[in-house]
C-alpha cells in the first residue's frame, strides 16, 4: 500500500514537472502548494526561528523556480526538494554565524550605527512559534533538537519527522543506506542523553 502510494506521489510529481517544463505556471503554484508546509517544517526545525524560517522557504522555493527546467528525474521530486532546503538551511546558519563572529552586538542590543535594529531579547512568555506545538512534549524535542550536532539534527528531521523513508535520505544526505541506519541510531541516542538531561520525573509520570 505504501509504495502504491509512493509511486502516485511521483507520478502526480512528475506530471507538475513536465506542465512547467511545457510553459505552464501554474503547475509551479500547484507544486508550492504540496510542498510549502513541509519545507517550511523542516527550515523551522532546523533554524529554530519562524521569521527566519519563511525566509529560507521563500528562498528554496525561489531557486526551485530558477532550477526546475534543470531537473531530469533521476531522484523523486521531494528528495530533490528536501536536499534544496537543506543546503539553503545550512548557507543560511553558516552565514549568521559570520555575521555573529563580525558584529559583536552588547547583550541589550544598543548599536551606534543604526543600521540594524536592537535585538529583542526572548521574553518569558509564549514564543511567537507556540502556535506550532501541539503539546508540551513537541515542545520539549522541538527544544532538545536545538541542543545537538547538525548532523544528528539533519537526519533526525528528515526520518522521524519529516518521515522519510531510508531510501530517500540517503539520496538526500548522498550517502549509502547503511550509513543512514548507523547515523540515525547514534543521533537517536544523542537525543535520548538531552532529553534526559533535560526532563523531571514529574515528566515522565
Amino acid at each position: 500500500m505504501l509504495m502504491l502510494l509512493a509511486m502516485v506521489v511521483h507520478s502526480m510529481d512528475a506530471a507538475l514537472v513536465r506542465r512547467f517544463k511545457n510553459g505552464d505556471e501554474s503547475a509551479f503554484t500547484e507544486l508550492v502548494e504540496r510542498y510549502k508546509d513541509r519545507v517550511y517544517g523542516l527550515c523551522l526545525r532546523w533554524m529554530r526561528d519562524p521569521v527566519i524560517a519563511e525566509e529560507v522557504s521563500q528562498d528554496v522555493f525561489i531557486a526551485l523556480y530558477r532550477s526546475l527546467h534543470k531537473f531530469r528525474g533521476d531522484s523523486q521530486l521531494s528528495t530533490w526538494i528536501y536536499r534544496v532546503a537543506i543546503n539553503h538551511c545550512k548557507n543560511r546558519k553558516l552565514y549568521r554565524q559570520r555575521r555573529a563572529t563580525d558584529r559583536h552586538e552588547p547583550l541589550e542590543g544598543t548599536r551606534s550605527d543604526g543600521e540594524i535594529p536592537a535585538r529583542q531579547l526572548p521574553s518569558d512568555g509564549p514564543a511567537t512559534d507556540a502556535g506550532i506545538h501541539q503539546t508540551e512534549a513537541a515542545k520539549i524535542v522541538h527544544d532538545a533538537l536545538g541542543k545537538i550536532d547538525e548532523d544528528a539534527r539533519q537526519i533526525i528531521i528528515l526520518r522521524d519527522i519529516q518521515d522519510c523513508s531510508y531510501e530517500e535520505i540517503s539520496d538526500i544526505l548522498e550517502v549509502p543506506r547503511g550509513t543512514v541506519k548507523s547515523r540515525l541510531h547514534r543521533a537517536r541516542s544523542q537525543l535520548a542523553r538531552v532529553l534526559s538531561s533535560t526532563l523531571d520525573r514529574d515528566d515522565l509520570i
